[in-house]
């Protein structure tokens, strides 16, 4: 088992305005504490590297690319209310997805088995012809679309950000190859994510939201990954796992209403790890989006670290599956992604 990271001073460098949620402090409290868990001594150290004009061009149109190059590097603005750029932030902006696209590609031909990157700015919002929410370049994207032109036969991406990744499902909408699967705050921005967002005319099926109601915690999302998310993502069978992990759904997160708690994180990433040890040679890569408590962002994607390097299924118990709640809000939304999905004629099997 070998686990890459990706950990460079120049997501730091992306500079936010006073008082903006997502400041160089959120990947210094990762850094931290991943080092302080040992990570430098448990995995293997990327380079960073600049996206290549071929991976942002799979994922993101060419006058929206030649926007940013003329707009973004050395100066200081905004693309939209929400999303800044600073004098560093197109380094850091090609660097995030050049080396997330570095990360997945190294994982899925086996030189690493998992990763984690700790990139800014975050990218599940930007979509393949516009900036927003704080996302300039969809990292995960690129990663995916990287891994589809290295011999992936099929991706699968996992968004648990408590907003819902409206750019990634944009970009791979119509397309069979890539599995979006999303859980999030429902409504709340971007306003996206409703269970019946179920793929386009090629792909039905390939798009999974579950939008649950603010104050679901850890129970709730455990139901949602054993009744949904993973029996989806067991009938697509993918050769990757990218995990959009947002930190936002967090219990004290300023941004957002969950109840989700470290434990809850590293729940989450466990049940993801022994599904792609079941499934996917162990083939996971977590990229970290939003997450806006210092002490959540270093608390959970401690708690994914720990997952990813635990010991495989094969050694011990798999999770037992998690209840379904007899019923209320969250068990209504699980139910209407299902139905939604059953409706289009590719119903979510029932968990094994």
């Amino acid at each position: 088992m070998k686990l890459g990271y990706v950990l460079d001073d120049i997501f730091v460098q992306h500079r936010a305005p006073s008082g903006h949620p997502e400041r160089p402090a959120r990947a210094e409290a990762v850094r931290d504490a991943l080092i302080a868990a040992g990570i430098t001594s448990r995995g293997t150290h990327l380079a960073t590297r600049f996206a290549t004009e071929d991976e942002l061009g799979r994922v993101h149109g060419a006058a929206y690319l030649e926007h940013l190059a003329k707009t973004v590097p050395g100066k200081t603005g905004w693309l939209d209310p929400d999303t800044y750029f600073s004098p560093s932030t197109w380094d850091a902006a090609r660097s995030a997805a050049g080396s997330v696209v570095q990360l997945a590609t190294d994982v899925l031909h086996g030189a690493l088995t998992q990763g984690i990157a700790v990139v800014r700015p975050p990218g599940h919002h930007a979509t393949r012809d516009q900036a927003m929410g704080f996302c300039l370049l969809n990292n995960v994207a690129a990663a995916a679309a990287g891994a589809r032109a290295q011999g992936a036969a099929r991706v699968a991406i996992v968004d648990w950000d408590v907003h819902h990744g409206n750019g990634t499902q944009d970009i791979f909408w119509d397309d069979p190859s890539v599995m979006y699967l999303s859980v999030h705050q429902f409504p709340y921005y971007p306003g996206t994510g409703a269970p019946t967002e179920v793929g386009g005319p090629h792909a039905l099926g390939a798009t999974v939201n579950v939008g649950l109601p603010s104050g679901a915690g850890d129970a709730d999302y455990a139901a949602v990954f054993d009744h949904v998310l993973i029996p989806a993502m067991t009938r697509f069978a993918p050769d990757l796992v990218l995990i959009s992990a947002g930190f936002d759904a967090f219990e004290h997160d300023p941004l957002a209403g969950m109840r989700v708690t470290h434990a809850g994180f590293a729940a989450m990433a466990r049940r993801l790890r022994g599904f792609a040890d079941r499934h996917a040679h162990g083939r996971v890569v977590a990229v970290l989006e939003g997450g806006y408590d210092l002490d959540g962002l270093a608390g959970g994607m401690t708690g994914v670290l720990t997952s990813l390097l635990a010991p495989t299924e094969a050694s011990g118990p798999p999770l037992p599956i998690a209840p379904l709640p007899s019923g209320g809000s969250v068990r209504a939304a699980i139910d209407a992604t299902l139905a939604a999905h059953a409706a289009a004629g590719v119903p979510i099997p029932a968990p094994a």
